[in-house]
């Protein structure tokens, strides 16, 4: 009897209790190779943050990046997107202009962590004054080249302007048999590698107008058009004058990528992923070194500064901002992203470390636009210069009237 008395109080005690709440269930969707080392290592810092954070849960879903633009856009559409995701440059206008994104400004007022991100990476997510996307990792161009391969046809240094890099492609094929350069003439690599050299003769694709709008404006500036018409006429050098293999028009990343490794030709303009292909490759890529991409007018390379997004929709914007900005924080960022981190405290040593960091100051991105339409005229325009030979100046003529036109069905298009 006494002993069902106690078990009645301890019930009654037990039932008076606050019922302990669910924690907060974050849909993260991601895109990593889970066997790869900074997968393994973000996986392991994710589960740090749920350890520090009990209230928060977060339900990663991997999707192939081939995938994700079409599932995320599917997603918002139906009410249905993720708390946060991983994601692409080139997805940023489109989402933005969808109303698709959270407006991080009133969190990132005290957010500790700004002060070590590179200023430009913070500028280039920021529409308005205001913060719309977070900084995840940085895919950094340089120019990798075969240190061996130069020093077989003579050259001391690798080149530094478009004319010693034709020189030195010629030099190297005159001295190995090998082709001096490589490019991606398709897929997504085309048009990155295309603004890059539109902005090394100080070119943009398109600028903000007084009203808000875009306009690709080459049409009213005879001199840009004019240094755009020497871009396509670069390309066509690069072809003509024997410095670029001439599958390489029809080639995408993955053959750039792996002709480079295998030492099929002495330089690319390239990532800090390259590191892993150092690593299966470690005879042909033993020489690989790193410097600024050849410029003509002045020095940039292209920025990717791929981003977290997270979601107007989300039901839980404090929780999502606090695993964003861990995800930004140093353990995190030099944990899973230590040779391509947003923060200037986390650069790792060598080639694929500083070699790609330094170049931060001159990066350059795509303008905040809805960019497929405009990206797929980029690539097209490179292949009718290399594979139609077309003329460099229609050439420039007819991207800059498909960009104008992509801004117009898109609504972004300047009326001034």
């Amino acid at each position: 009897m006494r002993l069902t008395k106690i078990a009645l109080v301890l019930a009654g005690l037990l039932l008076a209790l606050p019922a302990m709440a669910e924690p907060v269930t974050l849909r993260f969707w991601v895109a990593w190779d889970p066997a790869q080392p900074d997968a393994k290592a973000m996986q392991a810092q994710i589960a740090a943050f749920e350890q520090a954070h009990p209230d928060i849960r977060i339900e990663t879903q991997n999707i192939a990046f081939s995938a994700l633009h079409d599932k995320l856009v599917t997603a918002v559409a139906g009410g249905d997107a993720p708390d946060i995701s991983w994601g692409l440059p080139e997805w940023f206008g489109e989402l933005v202009r969808m109303g698709a994104l959270l407006d991080l400004t009133p969190y990132a007022a005290d957010w500790p962590g700004r002060e070590a991100i590179y200023p430009n990476v913070i500028e280039a997510l920021t529409i308005d004054g205001k913060l719309m996307a977070m900084p995840h990792y940085l895919g950094i161009r340089a120019l990798l080249y075969h240190e061996e391969t130069l020093k077989k046809a003579g050259i001391a240094e690798p080149p530094k302007t478009w004319d010693e890099l034709v020189a030195a492609a010629q030099k190297v094929k005159a001295a190995t048999g090998q082709y001096g350069f490589g490019i991606a003439g398709t897929g997504v690599r085309a048009p990155q590698e295309l603004i890059m050299y539109l902005a090394q003769n100080d070119v943009a694709i398109a600028r903000r107008q007084p009203d808000g709008g875009y306009k690709n404006s080459w049409a009213d500036d005879k001199a840009e058009l004019a240094r755009a018409t020497e871009v396509f006429a670069f390309y066509r050098r690069l072809l003509d004058e024997g410095a670029l293999q001439p599958e390489a028009a029809g080639w995408g990343w993955e053959e750039e990528d792996s002709n480079f490794a295998l030492g099929k030709y002495a330089m690319a303009v390239d990532g800090a992923w390259m590191q892993s292909r150092a690593q299966t490759n470690p005879q042909t890529m033993a020489d690989v070194k790193v410097a600024p991409p050849p410029y003509k007018l002045k020095p940039a390379t292209f920025f990717e500064i791929n981003p977290f997004y997270l979601y107007k929709a989300t039901q839980h914007p404090k929780e999502v901002w606090s695993f964003a900005a861990f995800m930004t924080g140093r353990d995190y960022q030099a944990a899973g992203r230590p040779t391509t981190s947003i923060r200037r405290d986390v650069v790792s040593p060598g080639v694929w470390g500083e070699g790609f960091s330094s170049l931060a100051s001159t990066g350059v991105v795509f303008p905040p636009v809805a960019l497929g339409q405009i990206t797929r005229a980029m690539e097209e325009s490179i292949g009718r210069v290399l594979l139609k030979k077309e003329d460099p100046a229609e050439v420039a003529a007819w991207l800059a009237k498909q960009v104008n036109r992509a801004l117009r069905q898109s609504g972004e298009l300047s009326s001034s």
